[in-house]
Order: structure tokens, then C-alpha cells, then sequence
């Protein structure tokens, strides 16, 4: 298993509209498409708290690589998406590892 982390620097004051995003429309996209998320964080105390941290869980880079590209051609995503930024992006920058566990992570 890797882990996938994607941060997202939002836009200031559009980290709800993301959320919600996520919430309404993305997680089913997903579900559809087999893409297991591992986690959502938002910054409580520090740096970045106009960003959207979050880990993805493949079986491979080459799993990782269908099911994304599925998911990004996906008419409904393309529509949630749209629909979302109506009034303007949301996301300024989006920063992405691909993480392997030690042998000693309490995740696998």
C-alpha cells in the first residue's frame, strides 16, 4: 500500500466551498471509482489554515494512475467542479507525495 498526500492551498475564504465540495460530490465520485481515502485534515493551530490536507490509499502507483485518471474524466466530476468555482477557484496550489510506510508505521 502507498499513501498519497495532496495538500490544497485554498483561495482566502473558500475552504468551505471546498469542503462542501468534497462532501456532496467528490467522496461519491470516488466511491464510483475505487479511490479509498485515508483522511481529511484542516490546520487548527499553525501554518495554512486556508489549506485542505488529505492521504488517498493505492495499491500502486500504477492503481493510483487508472483510477485518477478515470475519476478526472468523469463527466459528474467535471460538473461538480464547475459548478463549485461559479464564483471563482477555490484552489491556489495543489501539492502532492507519494508516501510508503517504514516497517515500524502503525499504518501499512
Amino acid at each position: 500500500m502507498i499513501y498519497e498526500l495532496r495538500v490544497y492551498s485554498c483561495i482566502p475564504g473558500k475552504l468551505p466551498a471546498l469542503l462542501k465540495r468534497f462532501e456532496d460530490h467528490t467522496l461519491k465520485i470516488w466511491e464510483k471509482h475505487g479511490i479509498k481515502q485515508a483522511g481529511f485534515w484542516t490546520v487548527l493551530v499553525g501554518d495554512g489554515n486556508n489549506d485542505l490536507h488529505y492521504l488517498l490509499a493505492w495499491d500502486s502507483l500504477a492503481d493510483r494512475e487508472k483510477k485518477w485518471n478515470t475519476f478526472q474524466a468523469d463527466p459528474a466530476w467535471h460538473k461538480a467542479r464547475d459548478d463549485s468555482e461559479k464564483d471563482g477557484l477555490l484552489i491556489a496550489n495543489i501539492r502532492s507525495a507519494f508516501l510508503k510506510p517504514t516497517a515500524f508505521s502503525a499504518v501499512k
